[in-house]
């Protein structure tokens, strides 16, 4: 979660253990990758209290049987929640996982205190068990980042340096190819499916820019489009015609008040906001159906701030229904405490919510364009701040 009030996470754990073995092929089901972030803590009466660092995880969970996911590796990994929860991600052809680590504690004057590092995990998944191979060391700050659609780059957004780092990802080896500058703050970036462009959020600004992608080759030729205040989080439709932003308002945190997402159309030389939509206060998790028909954003409600008055105990799920350029809100669903990282399965039948408090996943089934709670939830060893889904 963002957050002038204390979205900032962790990194640097150069161990990393697993304790469960990978089967040898991934692909053989769905799988996504979670990041639980231990170094932030809040009490039934709202006081946050930051923590050694030690306990954060990354596991990866095997989806096969969605109703009943299994972990199948668990990974002593610092990661943070710092930034948007999409600060990792599978690579298309599931080899490898890239996990970004915003913050980290740090001692400072006798007291804890969050300081942005500069690193980028490699876990190589295709190992059994899966293991980590490389730490990169990018940009201050390293938050959203996602693989192109082929798999042979990836973008990592440096929120503290302003920056984008290009990746050329060959196998299991990842090099820093080049930088593009954007602008501080810049929060998370997501390609296109076509390969073509990449949309990157520029959350103080309240912009989206376009990145041109021709190859390994990304620039950025100053073209911005507006939001809704605060912007942390874009998905971009199956046929690369439409993207979506979750426009946080109020500086990424609840503050009692309705926010909004923001409707592109990306298609043509010139892309342009048609929509700005109401939906709950603070949305900041927001994942499109791969049948494009489908999205939702994660509202938090004032669910991790049960002194304010705004508090309620539970954020939300907003079901957006898309017909062609027309985006339309159609239901609304109760997850758990502090909602953060939402996903569809590669087939469009499930959708997975973490609950940040509740150190679980709220599990829902779609149906046509129905969805609904199936009443279950699957438990993580600790505070899922990020999640992303394989592409198959």
């Amino acid at each position: 979660m963002p957050s002038s009030m204390w979205k900032h996470g962790a990194t640097s754990m150069l161990a990393l253990l697993a304790t469960i073995a990978l089967p040898s092929a991934v692909s053989a089901a769905p799988f996504m990758i979670v990041g639980n972030d231990e170094k932030i803590s809040i009490d039934a009466q709202g006081k946050q209290t930051i923590n050694p660092t030690g306990s954060d995880s990354v596991v990866i969970v095997d989806l096969a049987n969605p109703e009943a996911p299994k972990i199948v590796a668990q990974l002593a990994l610092e990661n943070s929640i710092a930034g948007p929860p999409t600060n990792l991600a599978i690579s298309p052809d599931g080899s490898i996982a890239l996990v970004a680590n915003s913050m980290t504690v740090a001692e400072v004057d006798g007291a804890r205190k969050l300081v942005p590092t500069d690193k980028v995990f490699v876990i190589d998944l295709k190992s059994n068990p899966a293991k980590l191979v490389d730490t990169l060391h990018l940009g201050k700050q390293p938050s959203g980042l996602s693989f192109s659609p082929k798999g042979d780059i990836a973008l990592v957004c440096n929120r503290a340096d302003g920056t984008i780092s290009v990746l050329k990802i060959d196998g299991a080896k990842v090099t820093q190819t080049s930088t593009v500058t954007v602008s501080p703050g810049v929060s998370h970036v997501e390609f296109t499916p076509d390969g073509k462009r990449a949309l990157a959020i520029r959350s103080p600004d309240n912009k989206v820019a376009v990145l041109e992608v021709d190859g390994d080759k990304v620039t950025y030729n100053k073209l911005d489009m507006p939001t809704y205040a605060f912007p942390y989080n874009v998905v971009v439709s199956p046929d690369s015609k439409l993207a979506i932003t979750a426009d946080n308002g109020n500086g990424g945190s609840s503050d009692g008040n309705i926010d909004a997402i923001s409707v592109i159309d990306l298609e043509g030389p010139h892309p342009h906001v048609i929509a700005h939509i109401s939906v709950g206060d603070a949305p900041e998790g927001l994942a499109m159906s791969p049948k494009g028909n489908l999205a939702v954003v994660v509202n938090v409600n004032g669910s991790n701030m049960p002194q304010a008055w705004f508090h309620q105990k539970n954020g939300s799920v907003t079901v957006l229904s898309i017909q062609g350029k027309t985006v339309t809100p159609i239901k609304t669903i109760e997850v758990g405490r502090f909602p953060e990282a939402v996903m569809f399965t590669p087939d469009g039948q499930y959708i997975y919510v973490g609950n940040f408090l509740d150190k679980d996943f709220s599990i829902l089934k779609v149906n046509g364009t129905d969805v609904t709670d199936t009443g279950k939830r699957f438990a993580v060893p600790g505070q899922p701040a990020s999640g992303r889904m394989s592409v198959r």
